[in-house]
């Protein structure tokens, strides 16, 4: 079911800044910031050999973000991103191993133009899991 591990998300207050630390301190190779609307974030991607770094900060009131940052007045990892095969089957896999799908259930369109999923955190120790379709 699961293929590779694609990116960790890290939420930031100030986005320009912590995109610069990567830059500048580790000589990272940093997209340009990229506004999503629909999901209520402004991100970068700090590109790696083999996954990236999601640096996201909120964008808009109603951002999922902004009560993480919230709890986390420094930031912190938001999410992992794991990739998967077939993203409609491993969503009925889980719904019939009765996990959770945060949200309608149904696949939305993420950063990398790709459905992902989230999964809900309390079932998988604490941490919110994004699954993408590879």
């Amino acid at each position: 079911m699961l293929k590779k591990f694609n990116h960790v998300a890290i939420a930031v207050n100030d986005l320009e800044k912590a995109a610069s630390i990567y830059k500048n301190a580790l000589n990272a190779k940093v997209s340009n910031i990229k506004d999503y609307k629909e999901h209520g974030v402004s991100v970068v991607f700090v590109e790696l050999e083999n996954c990236k770094i999601e640096l996201m900060k909120p964008l808009g009131n109603s951002s999922p973000i902004s009560k993480f940052l919230e709890k986390n007045k420094d930031g912190g990892i938001h999410h992992i991103c794991i990739e998967v095969s077939d993203i409609i089957k491993t969503r009925d896999t889980l719904l019939t191993k009765g996990f959770k799908i945060l949200g309608d259930g149904n696949p939305k369109i993420g950063a990398h133009n790709k459905p992902v999923l989230f999964l809900h955190p309390k079932e998988f120790n604490g941490t919110l899991i994004e699954l993408e379709q590879e």
